[in-house]
């Protein structure tokens, strides 16, 4: 079940929801926007490798925004700590920047159970698109598990800065062909 603007809300006040700062003007009808903090993160070498770890550049957004350029993925972060010991987050992309050829949250939308923090954001534009720090880029609903709760106990589940993939974390995904056999 996934939760109204006005019971996010609610269990914002409770504490059963983190959304740090919290801004009443940010809810919608089933869902909360959160914005773009003030930096980014993008890869500098030529070819991602989840074996190894990322070298990654840092860039500070200007105030009269950045263009961003497609065929990069650029990391970012919310402003927000956001997370719930008692809601599944979900963050997406808001429409008005879909429009604009924005993906956010390439693939990795679904939040754990217990993650609080400022999430990484995966952001990809299919044209050159100005993005300014603050800016209101995406929103996360919250949805009611169903079920025994297990805490999550994941790599990404506390980073508060723009992070990479993490060799530890997708080295159970990439194998070797005799490991496969």
């Amino acid at each position: 079940m996934i939760l109204t603007g006005s019971a996010i809300k609610e269990a914002v006040e409770r504490g059963e929801i983190t959304f740090d700062p919290f801004n009443a003007d940010m809810i919608n009808p089933n869902s909360v926007n959160y914005r773009l903090g003030p930096q980014l993160k993008v890869q500098t070498g030529t070819v991602a490798d989840p074996r190894t770890s990322a070298q990654l550049e840092t860039i500070d957004l200007p105030a009269d925004g950045y263009v961003l350029q497609p065929g990069i993925t650029y990391l970012g972060a919310t402003i927000e700590r956001i997370g719930s010991h008692r809601y599944v987050p979900s963050l997406i992309g808001r429409s008005s920047l879909g429009r604009l050829g924005c993906f956010l949250q390439v693939s990795a939308d679904l939040g754990q159970l217990g993650s609080v923090h400022q999430w990484t954001l995966e952001i990809v534009v299919v044209q050159p698109l100005r993005v300014y720090p603050g800016m209101r880029t995406g929103q996360v609903s919250f949805w009611e598990p169903n079920g025994q709760v297990m805490p999550y106990l994941g790599t990404y589940g506390y980073l508060s800065v723009p992070s990479a993939w993490s060799p530890q974390a997708v080295a159970g995904d990439v194998r070797t062909p005799e490991v496969i056999a």
